[in-house]
């Protein structure tokens, strides 16, 4: 390289003094000429060492390389000029100057052979590399004429054994209609996907856009599906490596991409104040989103994690994930239950938290339909004995995390949730601290959760039951979900109630052909009808709910009335009417409900945090 640019350097002043003075010069300009080009290659060697030019610093031919080059020749043409033109005046005879021409003109030749000489050499070695895809790869078409598209090009070219076979280009830029890429051509905007795969034998469509919106990949996903096409998307840009996607990185679109694959921005310093340094107890730490939050907990810098579960094969599970071992004879696991209020007052005592993470809950709607009286023990009395361990200890941060069911609720779940919520406010307005809870809707892959028993009834052969063909939720993976608990944490305001953005609703139905496409087995779907207290669209804001945005653009902040922790406490007699009294909150259920039914809590609620009484809501008069 250092050779090439000297002998560029040579060639701009041999062919400058040719074009312009035949060789015509006298021999003071000759030597004033010689000395000027000598001086810029002494200075271009010693810079381009001293910017690692030479030394590999960036690909030969790249648009780095060039860039440094041309800043490198640009310094040297400003300096020699303005010393040669200064000078000439000192050097040459009265009334010869030195050749402005030089100064002005050799630098831009020298960097126009030099710039020429990288890229033809990068031109021949790139088409060396051109191998060409191997005959039996799938035919595809690419979706997406940018960079992406680019960069599944060069790879499909350059890997001898590429699984693809690429026979065009599809984009909707009307801009890109005539644009060639390699050898490849544009062959027609999205609308025409099926007639254009079908002309030129594609079998499959490669999604070469990183951001894909949802709506696209599933209308997409349709088309591909109608016509017998494979759909193949791109790994998002936090999964490729240096922004460089590989070949192997490319797979069939699956059930998570129906989700959307937005990037997820929080504020690790603002995070990292919440837990770094402090004592964090996780409940339900043995379920999916507790142990999810306890790893992302665990990463941040505790103090000390305190895991808490009534399960022991959870916490097992959770210890292991987080520390590589699954002894549970540390101080760090708490096995208790939520309901015990006396043993849950020992852990905090003994432990002191100052931040609690509350994720121990029953969620599945119809067992707790069935059983309303459990969902009431756990969501809202077990809710009711963490806040209260929580004030007694003084525990700084409250997150209770909730679920969109808790919005208009219909059913026992999200009765039950609501009232968690309520609760959970009211504590906040009499401590005065930020307790918040966090609504979100389903999550993907979590125990019990629509993923796991499509995939259960699938490998029995099928059939896939789904409740109707129109039937959305709202889904989120469990990292998304937890990363989002964990900003909401660290920006919730007392009392708040913090709605995750769950992006678009998508299909039961889709996800189940999803999941059957996935298998390549042939399994028939069924519909069994809504269940008692099932919706047909979950909402995560109920219709009496004004919500506003929260610091975060993914996070929206939602009042909810605060309930006294007094009216959720019954004699024995009214504990098997429990699910009656529930049920009679949930409009258009009220006629399940007794006459002899109990004031709903709504009636009594309080709009003002009650004084600070201990026989209102400390010590054992509660609990």
């Amino acid at each position: 390289m250092v050779a090439w640019d000297v002998f560029a350097w040579l060639v701009a002043l041999l062919a400058f003094s040719f074009v312009r003075y035949d060789f015509v010069l006298s021999d003071k300009r000759w030597g004033l000429a010689v000395a000027y080009v000598g001086a810029a290659i002494v200075l271009q060697i010693l810079i381009g060492f001293r910017l690692h030019l030479y030394l590999g610093r960036s690909r030969v031919g790249s648009y780095e390389e060039v860039t440094t080059l041309g800043t490198i020749v640009a310094g040297i043409w400003a300096s020699l000029g303005v010393i040669s033109v200064t000078s000439s005046g000192l050097l040459l005879p009265e009334g010869q100057r030195f050749s402005l021409g030089i100064a002005l003109f050799l630098p831009p030749f020298a960097f126009l052979a030099m710039a020429a000489g990288r890229w033809t050499f990068r031109a021949l070695r790139d088409r060396r590399k051109e191998v060409g895809p191997a005959d039996e790869g799938l035919p595809v078409i690419v979706y997406g004429a940018g960079d992406i598209g680019h960069q599944v090009a060069r790879l499909v070219d350059r890997e001898p054994d590429a699984p693809y076979t690429i026979v065009g280009f599809i984009d909707d830029n009307p801009a890109h209609r005539f644009l060639r890429i390699g050898r490849y051509r544009v062959l027609g905007r999205g609308s025409d996907l099926v007639d254009v795969a079908r002309k030129h034998g594609a079998e499959g469509v490669i999604v070469a856009i990183s951001k894909a919106d949802p709506k696209l990949l599933a209308d997409l996903n349709a088309a591909c599906r109608g016509a017998g096409l494979t759909l193949v998307v791109v790994p998002p840009v936090r999964e490729m490596i240096g922004g460089q996607m590989q070949l192997n990185q490319l797979r069939e679109f699956n059930v998570v991409d129906l989700l959307g694959r937005r990037p997820i921005e929080t504020d690790l310093a603002e995070i990292a104040d919440l837990v770094n340094g402090k004592v964090v107890l996780v409940t339900g730490a043995g379920g999916s989103i507790g142990s999810e939050l306890a790893l992302q907990v665990h990463h941040l810098g505790p103090e000390r994690l305190i895991l808490l579960d009534r399960d022991e094969s959870g916490l097992h599970g959770t210890h292991l994930q987080i520390y590589g071992n699954g002894l549970l004879d540390g101080d760090d696991v708490a096995l208790c239950d939520i309901r015990d209020a006396d043993a849950l007052r020992l852990v905090f005592e003994h432990h002191r938290p100052e931040v609690v993470f509350h994720a121990a809950a029953l969620k599945h709607l119809t067992a707790l339909e069935s059983h309303p009286a459990e969902g009431w023990k756990t969501n809202v009395i077990g809710t009711l004995n963490v806040l209260q361990c929580a004030a007694d200890v003084d525990v700084e941060h409250f997150v209770n995390i909730s679920t969109d069911k808790a919005a208009d609720p219909s059913s026992v779940l999200g009765q039950t949730k609501l009232l968690a919520e309520r609760l959970t406010a009211w504590f906040a307005a009499d401590l005065d601290k930020p307790y918040v809870s966090v609504r979100f809707g389903n999550v993907l892959g979590s125990r019990g959760s629509v993923l796991y028993s499509f995939r259960a009834q699938i490998e029995r052969g099928g059939p896939v039951t789904v409740t109707h063909p129109d039937v959305t939720r709202y889904f989120m993976t469990i990292p998304e979900a937890c990363e989002l608990v964990l900003q909401a944490g660290a920006i919730g305001k007392a009392g708040d109630v913090l709605v995750l953005d769950m992006g678009e609703p998508v299909k039961i139905y889709d996800v189940a052909q999803r999941l059957i496409e996935e298998s390549r087995q042939h399994i028939e779907i069924i519909y069994t009808g809504l269940r008692e207290g099932e919706k047909m669209h979950e909402v995560l804001l109920s219709r009496a709910e004004a919500g506003t945005q929260s610091e975060h653009p993914l996070i929206t902040q939602v009042p909810v009335p605060r309930l006294d922790p007094i009216h959720v406490l019954f004699d024995d007699s009214d504990r098997g009417r429990i699910g009656e009294i529930l049920r009679s909150q949930i409009p258009g259920r009220a006629q399940r409900a007794t006459p002899a039914d109990a004031p709903p809590p709504a009636e009594t609620e309080t709009t003002t945090p009650a004084p600070a009484d201990k026989t209102h809501h400390g010590g054992q008069s509660l609990l």
